[in-house]
Order: structure tokens, then C-alpha cells, then sequence
């Protein structure tokens, strides 16, 4: 790499961000079009100082913004796109023209996902566990692309679920139903499930023991996507695939919301071959 002083630059805001895999095929898919920009990993406690921060940084490109700050980031821009808007949380900043503009990739990254990897989701009932950033634009996506039956929001988080599940109720059609994720509320929705996403941090590197379901109540008629992407076999979805469980890594949506990324930050068509190749060396 050659860098110089116009050099632009942006990174993935977030805490943890040691696990994060954004760099390596950021700069890579950079490298492969000769585009003069470097990517790095800003652990962030105070996200409003660190905006502040970033926009008075002349070369500043844009940000991935990850847990826990994609919904707490949303007062500190200048405007939000309308998906962005409509569901409340973002994962991308964007530079332009002095203005950081917020934008929501993860939403269609989760669909396409899910559709790439066979899941049917019309007339399905899908449980939720987790009521974050991504799971509210995984859950809005859903809500208003899907077809789906019926949606159960099982999360920690009192006050952060209900207003996820009081949202999506104004926004949309589809039956929502919240409730505290425990073993109980597992034990009542997951064998009546047909998909099960999972959007908490558990799990992740490097608590990679740690899961939220009893493998008990896995079953073949169930669907698992799992976005946490590092490592890429959780134990949530080997325990799934143990069960006969259809398995989506969350690999696959990370690709997905990575690509359109890239190409909100350069106006070019991501390379998404060297982004996926990186990706799959990162795990060999």
C-alpha cells in the first residue's frame, strides 16, 4: 500500500472490535481496484465524541458501525436514508460533501442471505433472539419483505424489545409477539418455530462456548441463521446442524452488508470475489 497524504480512510466503530474481519477484506477489495484508502478497527466507548472526531478528520470516507452503537450513533449524523430511518438503527456512515449520512445494510444482507441459503420465509413463524441494531433491521426487513406468519421477539432487554415489538407493530402487518429470551420462553416458541435467527453477540469470538439455546430444542423442520460470523461454526449452529437443522452462517449476511459497503464508499461494483476469498482463508 501507498500512502500518502490523500490517503482516505475509513473503519468499523464498535466494542469489541479485535474479532472483526471488516479490515482484512476492506482493504483487500481497495487493493484489488487501486483505490488509495485504508480500513482500520476503532474500539469506541463514547460514540458521539468519536463521530464528532471523524467528521473533523478531512480524509474520512466512511464507517461500519457495529455493536453497540448502531442505534445510539442515529443522533449524532447529519441525515439517515429512508430504510435507515424507517428502522431506526444503521450500520454504515457515509462522507459526503461534510455531511455523514447513515445507511442500514444489514437489512438486505440477513434476506439475501437467508433466500441464497433455500429458506423459505413466506407463511413461516420466525423467533428472534435479540432486539439490537441488527436485530431491529433484521426484524423491520422481515416485517415488511418477507411474508412471514408470525414474529417472536425474545431478548434481555426489557425496555429495548418492547419498543422493537411496539414499532414493528405500527410499521407492519405480521403478528409480533415479545417476550424475555430465557429457557422458558425458548422451551414455548423455538419447537413451534420454523426459522430461528439469532442476533445476540453470544457466542462470538472469544466466548466461543457460549450459546443461548438448549440443544435440546433444536428440529429438522427448523432453520438456524446465526450472524455472529466469528468463528463461523458457533455452537449454536453445530448443535443445529446435529439436530437437522438447515444452517446459514452469519458469514453470509456480514459478505452481503460488506459489499454494499464498499460500494456506497467508492461508487464502484465491490469485488466481491476477493472479499469472499478473504474471507473463507480467514477460516481454513
Amino acid at each position: 500500500m501507498d500512502i500518502g497524504a490523500h490517503t482516505q480512510f475509513c473503519g468499523v466503530i464498535g466494542n469489541p472490535v479485535e474479532h472483526s474481519l471488516s479490515p482484512a477484506i476492506h482493504n483487500a477489495a481497495f487493493q484489488a481496484l487501486g483505490i488509495d484508502c485504508v480500513y482500520l478497527a476503532w474500539k469506541v466507548g463514547m460514540i458521539g465524541e468519536a463521530i464528532q472526531g471523524l467528521r473533523a478528520l478531512g480524509n474520512f470516507r466512511g464507517a461500519s458501525v457495529t455493536i453497540p452503537h448502531k442505534v445510539s450513533a442515529v443522533p449524532f449524523l447529519d441525515d439517515l436514508e429512508p430504510t435507515a430511518q424507517h428502522i431506526g438503527a444503521i450500520n454504515t456512515i457515509v462522507a459526503e460533501n461534510g455531511r455523514l449520512i447513515g445507511y442500514n445494510t444489514d437489512a438486505t444482507g440477513a434476506l439475501r442471505a437467508l433466500r441464497e441459503g433455500g429458506v423459505k420465509l413466506a407463511g413461516r413463524r420466525i423467533v428472534m433472539l435479540g432486539s439490537g441494531g441488527a436485530a431491529r433491521a433484521i426484524a423491520f426487513a422481515l416485517a415488511a419483505d418477507s411474508g412471514a406468519d408470525k414474529l417472536t421477539l425474545l431478548g434481555v432487554d426489557d425496555k429495548e424489545r418492547t419498543a422493537l415489538a411496539s414499532d414493528l407493530r405500527s410499521k407492519s402487518n405480521v403478528a409480533i409477539e415479545d417476550a424475555f429470551l430465557d429457557d422458558s420462553t425458548l422451551g414455548r416458541t423455538v419447537p413451534d418455530a420454523q426459522i430461528l435467527i439469532h442476533c445476540t453477540p453470544v457466542g462470538m469470538s472469544p466466548k466461543v462456548d457460549a450459546t443461548c439455546v438448549p440443544a435440546s430444542l433444536f428440529h429438522p423442520d427448523l432453520a438456524v441463521m446465526d450472524i455472529v460470523y466469528n468463528p463461523r461454526a458457533t455452537r449454536l449452529l453445530i448443535e443445529a446442524k446435529g439436530a437437522g437443522c438447515k444452517t446459514i452462517p452469519g458469514l453470509e449476511m456480514f459478505l452481503n452488508q460488506a459489499v454494499t459497503q464498499f460500494e456506497l464508499w467508492t461508487n464502484r461494483p465491490a469485488p466481491v470475489d476477493v472479499m469472499r476469498a478473504v474471507l473463507e482463508s480467514r477460516f481454513q
